[in-house]
């Protein structure tokens, strides 16, 4: 439940998220080492810099943007070790909203996609086993769900190829088995999900 886990987290966040990618059909659009477009562009606006193409985006940029973008917004420092990974790993690949309405539903706190206290609570007082075992399968669940959506079929291999790693990776039992070399199914990368917008239902996409 530290900062000093980020290290490990990164990673495994990075063996998933690997070089330039630019699909028609991935709802990310323009990505690098799991970075859209439109996220450089906007931290990159914070910081007082203009626009640069993601495909030249550098390692201390990356950091910077994973840190502050997914892990802290997130709430993954206030987690115990395991969940901050699941909660860190979904953040980054289906939107830091939905990660925490996940997170949510897998501790019986109201869901509402805000990190408050009652959510912190709820979070210290889980049962972590089960926690993740919950928080897998409702990932698992959107992940089918999002599969059905024109042109994401081909997706929904490397998405739950990399479930199962993080399974795998916090320990869930049954999965030892799974090589820890990524396999990113039928395409050569993990699509992004996209990022839920504000009050929309959990199971959304668009």
């Amino acid at each position: 439940m530290a900062r000093e886990n980020l290290p490990d987290s990164m990673r495994f966040i990075m063996k998933w998220e690997g070089g330039f990618v630019d699909d028609p059909d991935d709802r990310g659009g323009r990505t690098n080492k799991g970075i859209t477009q439109e996220v450089y562009n906007s931290w990159r606006s914070r910081i007082g810099q203009p626009p640069h193409d993601v495909k030249h985006i550098g390692d201390e940029e990356v950091q910077a943007i994973y840190d502050g973008n997914y892990w802290t917004p997130a709430g993954c420092d206030l987690l115990r070790r395991k969940l901050d990974l699941a909660q860190f790993d979904t953040a980054v690949n289906m939107g830091t909203d939905r990660a925490i309405r996940i997170l949510q539903e897998a501790v019986g706190a109201r869901i509402d996609g805000q990190f408050g206290p009652a959510t912190k609570t709820a979070c210290d007082a889980c049962d972590l086993g089960m926690t993740l075992v919950h928080y897998t399968q409702v990932r698992e669940g959107l992940y089918k769900r999002f599969a059905q959506a024109p042109g994401q079929s081909k997706f929904l291999r490397g998405w739950m190829n990399r479930l199962n790693d993080l399974r795998r990776e916090i320990g869930l039992p049954g999965l030892e088995s799974i090589p820890e070399g990524p396999d990113f199914g039928d395409m050569p990368y993990i699509a992004r999900v996209p990022d839920l917008p504000e009050g929309a239902p959990l199971e959304r996409w668009d």
